[in-house]
Formats: C-alpha cells, sequence, structure tokens
C-alpha cells in the first residue's frame, strides 16, 4: 500500500474528524492528491483535491464544511470534515496523481493514480 489513511471513525451528527492520508516517502507524486468517498451502496465520488501548488477544489455538498490541505515535504494530505451530516457517511479514499514509486526490486513504477485503502467514516444522527 502505497499510500495509508487513517482517522475514520463514528461521530454524531454536527462532529468533526480530520483524515489524514500519508504517501511513502519514496513516492514522487507530480499532481494533485485528494479525498473521494464511497457511501454504502452507491458510486465512489470527488470529495476534494488539491494540486501541488495549494489549488483546492470541493464537491458542491462539502464545501463551507471541509477543508483539504497538503504538506508536500511529508507527503501527506488531510481532510479536515467539520459539521458532519449522516449523508457523509461512506468509506473515505485518499487518492495521488501522477506518481512515481519503487516495486520491492527497487524498480521505479510509474502511474496515473495511487490509492489509499479506505477509512470508514459514520455520522450518526
Amino acid at each position: 500500500v502505497q499510500l495509508q489513511a487513517s482517522g475514520g471513525g463514528l461521530v454524531q451528527a454536527g462532529g468533526s474528524l480530520r483524515l489524514s492520508c500519508v504517501a511513502s516517502r519514496s513516492m514522487r507524486i507530480d499532481d494533485a492528491m485528494g479525498w473521494y468517498r464511497q457511501p454504502p451502496g452507491k458510486e465512489r465520488e470527488l470529495v476534494a483535491t488539491i494540486t501541488n501548488s495549494g489549488s483546492t477544489n470541493y464537491a458542491d455538498s462539502v464545501k463551507e464544511r471541509f477543508t483539504i490541505s497538503r504538506d508536500n515535504a511529508k507527503n501527506t494530505v488531510y481532510l479536515q470534515m467539520n459539521s458532519l451530516r449522516p449523508e457523509d457517511t461512506a468509506a473515505y479514499y485518499c487518492n495521488a496523481e501522477n506518481v512515481v514509486y519503487y516495486d520491492s526490486q527497487g524498480a521505479p513504477v510509474a502511474a496515473r493514480y495511487a490509492w489509499g485503502q479506505g477509512t470508514l467514516v459514520t455520522v450518526s444522527s
């Protein structure tokens, strides 16, 4: 797993959570990092993205409530989620675009996307 997500959990409506996603130190990320989510029984959807220079993009449903940030030195992306609603319940996945990482033999591998494992966020009403 090249991206490791954490920070999910159970929270009451109106509460907050902060998700983190760390890419391996050897990974080079040449483009945006982001968060996607997949609610139960639904398709995966964009939550927010952030470019290398800090430009952000949010889904309409999370604007003014969620904030994405990025620490390029640490190869880490964060998602601060405030005013959570039951409809925010989902598995949240982090993503990096245009990456180069190294396989078990130390050979470089270029990929259009890298994904972390999901971290589950459950918001109770």
